[in-house]
């Protein structure tokens, strides 16, 4: 099955010969290998480039294990590079499968994969792509090692308009399919609810939480990393702080954790591309805040899997989904923060869900399942119309309804049309 990636696929061919190591970063499983092996490599043959010019490596592989010694796999990719008139293409999967060894010409001195690829870029005819992640060295550890000559491709799982793509179930089913079981491609070719379950939690076990737990050598406090996800996955979508949760140990399990130590396992899990965050950005102070902030899984499958698929609350996976769907656009995303002083004098301190930037565009978005009761709507366009500013305002329906724009300029749509449309923010 052949999934159209083609908003990476542009990324790559955008940087493209730019004098940078580009670097394929994003949760494990997601699809990076496919991107880079598949969809680019056959990109690069249809444009005319030769077969024997695209030098691929998968370092994980047994028959690449010469080339885990970087010094071998200097030399092997140097050897390849014959014709200096010609355009090369360098691949490498797996890139921190390749070890650090001692430098033969200078006692005390080592050399690593990072300073085979610094003496490539070098070749003006050489451009470099790699891909990479285990317990060891994170696709973000590898964009760090490479600092200002690193070029980062964020890759995400799957959007709904790439999973729809690809969907052969039923039409209607396809959105019920997509937040229960989220987007990690290998999820479409599994056909029952059992194997779809199995997959995810197995995966969520044995590699996104075993990679978190042997990097960072948490033994005594398993139990509460779990209790961590747990609590994080229960509240998607509300905002909390390190404290909070610590309380709520305290309050729910009867376990004393102390807020530093949430905070770094938030960190941990954030660095492992599993959880995002957003802070609150007080609107009218044009300030951020920084706590509390609220947390979100890149995957929803996998947040549903954690919690063994029991709490499959529309609203706040809606809610996820968005929230990722507006990162892979690439929009900087917020938590909208507004004191509105009402009419009896009293402070009211209102909140949109997103406030969506990207260079001069700017859009304020509410998720809502339905605004069918008055009440309903008034409450969820209220902070919408008391924004000072005109910035596009948009309300994302679960309904679908043709998409509208009100008296007040706001404009409504339905989920399935906003992630199935490029441009459904300018309704």
């Amino acid at each position: 099955m052949i999934i159209k990636r083609d908003s990476y696929l542009n990324k790559l061919i955008r940087k493209r010969n730019n004098g940078q190591i580009k670097i394929i970063t994003g949760i494990r499983r997601c699809g990076k290998s496919f991107l880079l092996f598949e969809l680019f490599r056959s990109y690069l043959l249809a444009q005319g480039i030769s077969e024997q010019n695209i030098i691929v490596l998968s370092l994980e592989d047994d028959a690449s294990a010469r080339y885990r010694n970087p010094l071998e796999l200097g030399e092997y990719i140097r050897s390849r590079i014959v014709d200096e008139n010609a355009e090369y293409i360098i691949m490498l999967d797996e890139i921190q499968n390749v070890k650090e060894v001692k430098n033969p010409w200078l006692e005390g001195d080592t050399i690593s994969f990072v300073d085979v690829l610094l003496g490539l870029m070098k070749i003006k005819n050489a451009d470099i792509y790699i891909t990479g992640s285990n317990s060891k060295m994170l696709s973000s550890d590898i964009v760090t090692s490479f600092r200002d000559r690193g070029d980062e491709v964020r890759l995400y799982p799957l959007t709904y308009r790439e999973y729809h793509s690809a969907y052969s179930g039923n039409e209607r089913e396809c959105w019920r399919e997509y937040y229960t079981y989220g987007g990690l491609p290998r999820v479409l070719s599994l056909l029952t609810h059992g194997e779809k379950m199995s997959y995810l939690q197995n995966l969520f076990e044995n590699t996104y939480k075993r990679d978190v737990l042997e990097r960072h050598q948490i033994r005594n406090n398993k139990n509460a990393l779990d209790d961590l996800l747990n609590i994080v996955a229960s509240s998607v979508g509300s905002l909390t702080n390190p404290t909070k949760l610590s309380n709520t140990f305290k309050s729910v399990k009867d376990a004393s954790i102390n807020p530093t130590t949430i905070s770094n396992y938030l960190d941990y899990l954030i660095e492992a591309f599993i959880l995002d965050n957003a802070y609150r950005y007080d609107i009218k102070g044009k300030k951020y805040i920084n706590t509390p902030l609220k947390y979100y899984f890149t995957d929803v499958g996998l947040r549903n899997a954690h919690l063994n698929f029991r709490q499959l609350e529309e609203n706040h996976i809606m809610e996820n989904i968005i929230f990722t769907e507006l990162k892979v656009r690439g929009y900087s995303v917020d938590i909208g923060m507004l004191e509105h002083r009402q009419s009896n004098g009293t402070r009211q301190y209102l909140e949109v869900d997103f406030i969506a930037s990207s260079g001069y565009k700017k859009y304020y978005i509410q998720s809502a399942l339905n605004i069918e009761e008055p009440e309903k709507h008034t409450q969820e366009i209220k902070p919408l119309v008391n924004i000072p500013d005109s910035f596009k305002k948009v309300v994302v329906l679960r309904e679908q309804i043709m998409p509208f724009t009100d008296e007040n300029g706001i404009g409504y749509i339905g989920v399935e049309d906003f992630l199935l449309g490029e441009d459904s923010l300018d309704i």
